[in-house]
């Protein structure tokens, strides 16, 4: 009987959460599986139910430390559906500036933290070192620069809704507390070092590419279907608007759906040795079909490619540099680090629109009302694409059942696919050297999933790699940390 071997990763690392990866060698040691695997479970939606529809933004921002102000968005907009208000105008300015916040210094823990030291000091860099405390040795001001950037969204989080980490300040119907004119006029200030700073980094992105083009084609590059926010303008959109979805030569598939309808169009199945779910595609699954027919990706690299422009000057001019480079529609994964790099400087561009717009500094900042709808939907773009949070309620407001699609779980069939296609491009046999290894986890961070709230942005994590064979004996193993 021929010897089947897997190689398995264990824990991944570089990434916000404990997830493994396997690969399976067939008898001639090349490959012919690979899976991502979730290993921890939360059970948010469980234990959610019976409470208050008015708690639920405090509570599900617990879902995760790193992008607490999405689930505050996505639960605080279906809280406004509940009651079947229109939030004021200022208070729904205060949340768009907030999820810029968000979306830069989430950006900026990818970029800088978890994914530059692949990028500027190689794949085949020693691990003890290939970190961000490497990156504070090798380029000690880009490492600064980075660090500020992310201190820059959080403080733009921290004066709107109240705290950096789960804030109080996004509520049912709109803001908590209107902004000062003194906060408005701090935030300001710092804002041309944010904009400085993401134009130079992607400055600097873009003199590297022609370094990966191995990385460019083999990371996760596969057609798909890309699902994101639109609005009738064709702007980028980060907060509201209706679901479109468009295929990998740009062709839109389905536009102008309510986020209410999703279940319509987005079905959820489950995997045996995964918490993680692998939402999909309705309509080019049917009833019986497999799952990976109905594929798409959600996030920065969809959010590009969903759009028409950016809305704003600079970022206009990098998506049009974007696009001529990935050929148009960018379907490689490893495009997602450019397009949050493009991202992060339009935060900055629209923030500046907000922030000086007299209107943000209104006090009427939040609409009240009681119970008006049993079942509500909210959606927003989270930094990892888009996210959605279904309530629905009794007469009293309290939860009878929720549902929770994470950005990350979107991804999942995507990830999976990302890793088959590393491990065919670099793995030859069963003699696999860490930087190969290293590249596998490395389509996985393009990605940036976000597991929990415990992250591993920091220090060396250990890593068990084994081969086994058929029976589960281990015939090789190499660990580090």
């Amino acid at each position: 009987m021929a010897t089947r071997e897997t190689v398995m990763i264990d824990p991944v690392t570089r990434i916000e959460g404990h997830a493994k990866i396997t690969i399976g060698l067939d008898e001639d040691g090349q490959v012919d599986s690979a899976r991502f695997h979730v290993t921890e479970f939360r059970g948010f939606e469980a234990f959610c139910r019976g409470r208050p529809v008015w708690e639920m933004p405090s509570l599900t921002a617990r879902t995760c430390g790193i992008c607490p102000v999405s689930h505050l968005l996505a639960s605080a907009k279906a809280g406004d559906a509940v009651m079947g208000v229109r939030i004021p105008t200022p208070g729904a300015m205060l949340r768009r500036v907030a999820n810029l916040g968000q979306i830069i210094q989430s950006h900026a823990l990818s970029f800088f933290h978890l994914s530059s030291p692949d990028f500027l000091l190689g794949w085949d860099a020693d691990p003890a070192a290939r970190n961000v405390f490497g990156l504070i040795g090798a380029e000690p001001e880009l490492a600064r620069r980075g660090i500020r950037l992310r201190s820059f969204g959080q403080s733009v989080i921290e004066a709107i809704a109240g705290r950096k980490v789960h804030s109080p300040g996004i509520v049912p119907g709109g803001i908590a507390h209107p902004m000062t004119t003194d906060t408005r006029d701090r935030l300001l200030a710092a804002l041309d070092e944010a904009q400085q700073t993401a134009e130079q980094t992607l400055e600097l992105f873009i003199g590297m590419l022609d370094r990966f083009e191995r990385e460019v084609r083999a990371f996760g590059s596969f057609p798909s279907l890309h699902l994101g926010l639109a609005n009738a303008d064709g702007v980028w959109e980060t907060y509201d608007g209706h679901l479109r979805f468009v295929g990998a030569d740009g062709e839109v598939v389905a536009d102008d759906i309510e986020p209410a309808d999703y279940r319509e169009y987005i079905g959820e199945a489950a995997r045996h040795d995964s918490y993680l779910k692998s939402p999909y595609f309705k309509p080019l699954v049917g009833d019986d079909g497999p799952v990976e027919r109905g594929i798409y990706r959600v996030g920065p690299l969809a959010r590009l490619n969903v759009c028409t422009t950016m809305g704003s000057p600079l970022a206009d001019e990098a998506l049009t540099a974007y696009r001529e480079l990935a050929g148009g529609v960018a379907n490689s994964s490893f495009f997602y680090h450019y397009a949050r790099l493009i991202e992060i400087l339009a935060c900055t561009e629209q923030m500046r629109g907000f922030l000086t717009d007299e209107r943000l500094l209104d006090p009427m900042v939040r609409a009240t009302a009681g119970i008006n709808h049993r079942r509500a939907v909210g959606a927003s773009e989270a930094p990892r694409g888009t996210l959605f949070h279904e309530y629905h309620v009794d007469e009293h407001g309290l939860l009878e059942d929720v549902n929770m699609i994470i950005a990350t779980g979107q991804n999942n069939l995507g990830m999976n696919e990302t890793v088959l296609q590393i491990a065919r491009e670099w793995i030859d046999g069963r003699d696999i050297p860490e930087p190969v290894l290293n590249r596998v986890e490395a389509g996985i961070r393009a990605y940036d999933p976000c597991l929990s709230c415990s992250t591993h942005a920091l220090g060396q994590m250990p890593l068990a790699v084994a081969l086994v064979d058929h029976r589960g004996t281990t015939v090789a193993e190499r660990r580090r940390g």
